[in-house]
């Protein structure tokens, strides 16, 4: 019974461990940094605030990346979907309420709607061509950005984004966190505790295996379409919501630059999620980039974008040559350990 609870305690400790690592390792490293030149990670409400957000934007769009691509349907309309999303959204609801109070709420509901209808779109013509899903979500990013630039004339969103309710909005710090906490807590449902949950799982780990044992594909990925273009909805309302504007002049496959922020996060969620459960292995994922994007405001003078990008980049080149040596670099770290331990006993 002792050696059983000192298992459970060791299995514990190491599951606690293999969670909290990498995003303790950037918050060190970073506020380290900051610390040393005189400066404060988030230093402001407003900084908070941004912080919030990016958390948020990037763990929904991490959520929505890997829901499809775990699947094996690479999609690429993800960008698009929020862009067009919150685009329609506001053309709706601006001249009903004008930006006034409500306004926000309502704003980001159309945005919901509107995005899981495109899911649904997008899904629905990828069932019904049976062509591969990485091409078919390339010309649907095409066709979403294209209805963008008509609606737009090819110019950013402005007045219809920056009216008091917004405002409002995105100076109430729990709001973005209530938001987050709605979105992970209906994808954890979903996806865990659903019968459409576990048939996803099935079809995940075993789709010729799951079909021949009744399970339906086309349905379950039709949902998971619309899911996905539900949270992409949301994105697309926190970005309206951050920059004040919606940029509806993105064509050539420009809106995909929104779905590769999640990359890097996907791989460090899906690596925690080995440890605990793989969405909050997404959401301490987004807050590590959150505090990465945190730490690039402080040093913008410093730190241009470009350079942003190449230590994204890095990072993330970095990280997958740890997953692909993963089991030679912990042999390596043991042997060095192993080699310091008995030093001492060798010289006596």
């Amino acid at each position: 019974m002792e050696q059983n609870r000192k298992i459970n305690w060791k299995d514990l400790g190491k599951r606690t461990a293999g969670t909290i690592a990498i995003p303790l390792l950037f918050f060190v490293v970073l506020f380290s940094i900051c610390l040393g030149n005189g400066r404060m990670l988030i230093s402001s409400s407003a900084g908070l605030i941004s912080f919030l957000v990016s958390v948020t934007t990037i763990t929904i769009t991490t959520m929505a990346l890997s829901i499809n691509l775990n699947s094996g349907r690479f999609d690429f309309s993800l960008g698009s979907m929020s862009v067009l999303a919150m685009i329609l959204s506001s053309k709706i609801v601006y001249p009903l309420l004008g930006g006034g109070a409500g306004s926000a709420i309502l704003m980001l509901l159309f945005s919901v709607i509107i995005g899981t209808v495109l899911g649904l779109i997008s899904g629905g013509i990828y069932c019904l061509l049976r062509i591969p899903p990485i091409i078919t979500s390339l010309a649907i990013t095409l066709i979403f950005e294209g209805i963008s630039f008509t609606l737009t004339g090819g110019s950013y969103v402005m007045d219809e984004v920056r009216g008091s309710s917004m405002s409002f909005f995105f100076g109430q710090w729990w709001a973005i966190l209530l938001l987050l906490a709605i979105a992970m807590a209906f994808v954890i449902f979903m996806f865990d505790h659903t019968s459409f949950g576990y048939r996803y799982q099935s079809l995940r780990t075993g789709q010729k295996l799951a079909v021949n044992q009744g399970i339906k594909e086309i349905p379950n990925a039709l949902a998971c379409y619309g899911i996905c273009g539900g949270l992409m909805g949301i994105v697309g309302f926190l970005q309206a919501g951050i920059t004040t504007s919606v940029n509806g002049g993105s064509l050539n496959f420009a809106s995909i630059a929104i779905m590769f922020t999640a990359f890097l996060p996907m791989f460090i969620g899906g690596y925690i999620g080995r440890f605990s459960n793989d969405k909050l292995g997404y959401f301490l994922a987004g807050l590590s980039m959150g505090m990465l994007n945190a730490f690039f405001s402080t040093f913008h003078n410093e730190i241009d974008v470009s350079v942003q990008s190449i230590i994204n980049a890095v990072l993330l080149v970095l990280f997958l040559i740890y997953l692909a040596n993963e089991q030679k670099i912990i042999g390596w770290f043991k042997k060095l350990f192993s080699k310091k331990n008995h030093a001492p006993a060798e010289q006596n």
